[in-house]
């Protein structure tokens, strides 16, 4: 017989210690444990089901237990679990390294595997700052990131990142980027084009004043994700682009929550058709399966890696599971599954009827703003709607919509006061229809003061 419900649920506060989770708090309830997943489905050890809303923190793609997918892992396992990447290669991640390369944006070519998204930038970073040291140019040493962004949080990442409460206690550890302020449509008094226009200025001021000096600006393309699902205005990345490419300073696209299909292209730097020089990808490469990431780079920046001083120019960084077969064997059959079935070009049309659902939402009394690219979804909620006036922190209002959304039946996890919905790529009109009912309801609730509890 297997472990109760009980005794699992003191294992787990005896000995497990759970990632952005405040344990004090979580330690004083009854634990959610799931046991195994179906579709769009999570089914916990008590039998009791849930929506995906957010995905599994947004790297679910064609749902769970997806047949394709267990064989493709099954197959592989029959041959090698596991053989590393340094000085040798294997053969589902040279497979994936092409196919990488063949679905990236154009001039992407050389790809670097990790296993996870956080190492994935740490990894661009570094890449960036020794590509302008094997050039000779030591002086191109510092960063750019935006105003409200995550990156990971490795000691590289959360120093590109900019949301204070995952970063002010490591602030001794961290270097200090030149921050750039984000496009927020939403507040800006002239709206998208004026938010838009303010960043670009600024972007450039900053360059005329210091490319000299910087390496890399490092973005999430399209939509900001921990930073509450902000989308940016049209022409903002292509332009941002463009300044980078004026001004001699390389380009980063973290494209870890938006590549595969969720913004309804293959990656967010494909809205604008931009080529970044390293592009970092994870979450849904595997189809949300295995811990798989990868960094793309450029031919010119792989090139500087591949002088005669070996010593000097080499890349001395790698991880021991980089490439595993396994997780390389998962994402070729997840890449295959979303071709045969045309998942990218069905996210748009999926993307369309949830905005219709959503409506909804944006006429709730306490929802200030609805935001959304492809199956990206953020909806802030705020005390007063005419001032946009946050709740109080203590009010925990979007804990408290996703715990009426668990009760609904549909898991999710809030940003703040932003509510999060992210479904499994492959989910079906029907699944969205009653996913996005739940979503209003649980917001309506929450915010309403209703007895529900």
């Amino acid at each position: 017989m297997g472990l109760t419900y009980d005794q699992l649920a003191e294992m787990n506060k005896k000995h497990l210690w759970h990632p952005f989770t405040p344990m004090k708090a979580y330690n004083a309830a009854d634990p959610l444990i799931i046991e195994r997943g179906e579709g769009v489905w999570l089914y916990d050890v008590h039998g009791r089901r849930y929506y995906d809303g957010f995905s599994s923190v947004w790297l679910n793609v064609h749902g769970h237990n997806v047949p394709e997918l267990n064989k493709a892992i099954t197959d592989q396992l029959g041959l090698v679990a596991h053989s590393t990447l340094l000085g040798m290669a294997n053969v589902p991640a040279v497979e994936l390294a092409a196919k990488l390369a063949g679905i990236a944006p154009p001039g992407l070519s050389k790809v670097f595997f990790s296993d996870s998204g956080a190492a994935g930038v740490e990894i661009a970073l570094k890449m960036a700052f020794q590509y302008w040291q094997n050039r000779g140019r030591r002086g191109k040493a510092t960063f750019i990131s935006m105003n409200g962004a995550y990156h990971g949080d490795t000691i590289g990442a959360a120093s590109v990142g900019s949301i204070p409460l995952y970063r002010e206690t490591f602030l001794p550890l961290l270097f200090a980027p030149r921050i750039l302020p984000y496009p927020y449509a939403y507040r800006h008094p002239e709206g998208a084009e004026g938010a838009k226009d303010a960043t670009l200025s600024a972007l450039r001021k900053l360059l005329e004043q210091e490319a000299d000096e910087i390496a890399a600006l490092i973005v999430e393309p399209i939509v900001q994700g921990a930073g509450g699902i902000v989308v940016m205005p049209p022409g903002c990345l292509s332009g941002i682009a463009a300044l980078c490419r004026e001004y001699g300073v390389l380009l980063i696209a973290d494209e870890v929550a938006t590549g595969f299909g969720r913004t309804g292209e293959m990656f967010a730097c494909d809205l604008e058709r931009v080529s970044p020089d390293l592009m970092v990808v994870g979450k849904g490469l595997t189809g949300g399966y295995l811990p798989v990431a990868a960094t793309l780079a450029t031919d010119e920046v792989y090139d500087s890696f591949c002088g005669d001083d070996e010593r000097r120019t080499t890349f001395f960084h790698g991880h021991s599971f980089t490439g595993n077969p396994l997780g390389c064997a998962a994402a070729l059959a997840s890449l295959r599954l979303m071709e045969e079935r045309t998942l990218v070009e069905e996210v748009r049309a999926k993307s369309a009827f949830v905005s219709q659902k959503l409506a909804k939402a944006a006429e709730l009394v306490h929802v200030g703003d609805v935001r959304q690219q492809g199956l990206m979804v953020g909806i802030e909620l705020v005390r007063d709607k005419s001032t946009k006036e946050p709740f109080p922190w203590a009010d925990r209002i979007g804990v408290r919509a996703a715990q009426r959304a668990r009760e609904l039946g549909m898991l999710t996890r809030p940003l703040g006061h932003v509510v999060v919905f992210m479904p499994p790529l492959a989910s079906t009109e029907a699944e969205l229809d009653e996913m996005t009912d739940i979503l209003v309801k649980a917001i309506d609730d929450a915010t309403m003061g209703s007895e529900w509890r």
